[in-house]
This record gives C-alpha cells, structure tokens and sequence, in this order.
C-alpha cells in the first residue's frame, strides 16, 4: 500500500530570494544544536554550504534568523531569533496544509503508484550509467 505522498515546496519571494525545505531544516537544526557546524555535519552538508544557506536567508529579511555568538572561552556558537523559529513554525503549518489538500487532491492516482519503491532506480541507473560512459570517453579522447 501507498502511503500519502511527501509534498515539498520552495516559496520565491522575489528572485534569489526563497525558503524551502533545506534551509527550513538548517535553522531546526542550529536550533537543536546551537552550532551552525554542528548542524551542518548533521545534515550532510560542509560548513560553508551551511553558512551560504543561512546568509541567504539573512538577505531575503529584514529581520536576522539566527544570532551568533563570539568564541571564547565557553566557545561559540548559534541560535535561532524568534523571527527565525516564527520562519520555522509558519513554514512547517503551511506544508502540513499543503500535504492535507494533496491527498485530497491525489487520491485517485494514490492507488496507481507503483509500491515497488525502487520501481524508477533502473531508469536512473541506466541513465547514470550512459553519463558515466559519456564522460569516461570524453576524457579518454583528448584534442
């Protein structure tokens, strides 16, 4: 059986400014952990991938997300502003609204999909294995 599907969404505010679904679980992460590198290694993400995240979300408001705390002698460290956790708590409502009206929407086809959940690995694979060749080739043949 096919459980309801996971709706993700991204809200563009203007162009390059946008929330979605990463940055939402970055700042949830600085809050569990109060470290913007802490919360990056638990997410699978580099520091620095982490920091231009939160940069961007400091761009797109007005108002900071998160507050930074100097190193030290108790060390540094992050934690997320009440505008940041409003982001957080306003983001998460909509999307559980969002996957409400889905499943009222996606209902007939919900029986339809395949329950095999690898059912679309071989044509990634497939087409993987082309990229693969592809650029194996390309880099064998040299000008």
């Amino acid at each position: 059986m096919v459980h309801a599907p996971s709706i993700r969404f991204r809200i563009d505010f203007a162009e390059n400014l946008n929330l979605g679904p990463g940055k939402i679980a970055l700042l949830e992460a600085i809050g569990k952990h109060g470290s913007l590198s802490t919360a990056a290694a638990s997410l699978g993400l580099s520091y620095r991938r982490a920091w231009l995240l939160l940069d961007s979300l400091n761009k797109t408001f007005n108002k900071p997300v998160t507050h930074s705390n100097a190193g030290g002698k108790h060390g540094g460290g992050s934690s997320i502003t009440d505008f940041g956790r409003l982001l957080v708590k306003q983001y998460r409502c909509l999307q559980n609204e969002i996957t409400h009206i889905g499943g009222r929407h996606l209902k007939e086809i919900l029986p339809l999909v395949a329950s095999d959940s690898t059912a679309g690995t071989s044509v990634r694979r497939q087409t993987l294995s082309r990229a693969a060749r592809s650029a194996k080739k390309a880099h064998l043949v040299r000008p």
